[in-house]
C-alpha cells in the first residue's frame, strides 16, 4: 500500500486552503502566496482524481494506492447469470422458442438482482472498512504503534478499493441504461 493516502476529504481541505491562500495573496498583493495557493489547488484536484482512480477487472478492483479487493461473490455470480440469460433469450428468439426466450429474460433479471445485492454489500463493507481503518490508524498513531498503523491503513485501502469497484460498476450500468433509453 502507498504511504501517501490519496484521500477525497484531504483533497477538499487542500483545495479550500489553496483557494484561501490564493485569495489572501491576491488581496494583499503578494504574488508568491497567490501562486502557492493556486499550486495547492491544482495538487488538490490531482489528489481528488487519484483517490478515485481504479482498475476494474472481472472479479477484482485495484486502486492507485496499490490496494486490491475481490468482488462479493454475488456480483460475479449475478453477472454470469445475466450472460447466460441473455444467451438463452437470444437463442430462444433465433429458434422461435418463446419459452426459452422468457426463461432467458427471467434468468437475466435474477442475475441483475443478485449482482445489485453484491454491489450493495461491497459498498457497505468498503465504507465500514475505510472508516474503521481510518479510526484505527489514528488511534495507533496516538500510541506510536507503527505496525498497527500499517494494518489499519491496509484495511482502509482495501475498503476503498472494494467501495470504488462497486461504484465503478454501478456507474457503468447507469450509463448503459441511459444509453439504452436514448
Amino acid at each position: 500500500m502507498s504511504t501517501e493516502n490519496n484521500s477525497t476529504l484531504k483533497s477538499y481541505i487542500d483545495s479550500a486552503t489553496g483557494a484561501v491562500q490564493s485569495a489572501v495573496g491576491n488581496i494583499i498583493g503578494n504574488r508568491g502566496d497567490q501562486a502557492e495557493g493556486e499550486l495547492k489547488q491544482e495538487k488538490a484536484h490531482a489528489e481528488h482524481a487519484a483517490s478515485h482512480d481504479t482498475a476494474k477487472v472481472p472479479g477484482f478492483t485495484a486502486t492507485s494506492d496499490g490496494a486490491v479487493a475481490a468482488d462479493h461473490p454475488d456480483r460475479t455470480s449475478g453477472s454470469w447469470k445475466q450472460t447466460a440469460g441473455a444467451a438463452k433469450e437470444f437463442i430462444g428468439g433465433a429458434v422461435g422458442s418463446e419459452d426459452l426466450k422468457q426463461a432467458g429474460r427471467q434468468q437475466n433479471r435474477e442475475g441483475q438482482e443478485q449482482e445489485a445485492r453484491g454491489q450493495v454489500k461491497d459498498l457497505g463493507e468498503g465504507a465500514k472498512d475505510r472508516f474503521t481503518g481510518q479510526l484505527g490508524n489514528a488511534a495507533a498513531a496516538l500510541v506510536g504503534d507503527r505496525e498497527k498503523q500499517a494494518e489499519y491503513q491496509t484495511q482502509h485501502d482495501v475498503g476503498k478499493a472494494q467501495q470504488r469497484g462497486a461504484e465503478h460498476d454501478i456507474q457503468k450500468e447507469a450509463e448503459a441504461q441511459k444509453n439504452a433509453d436514448l
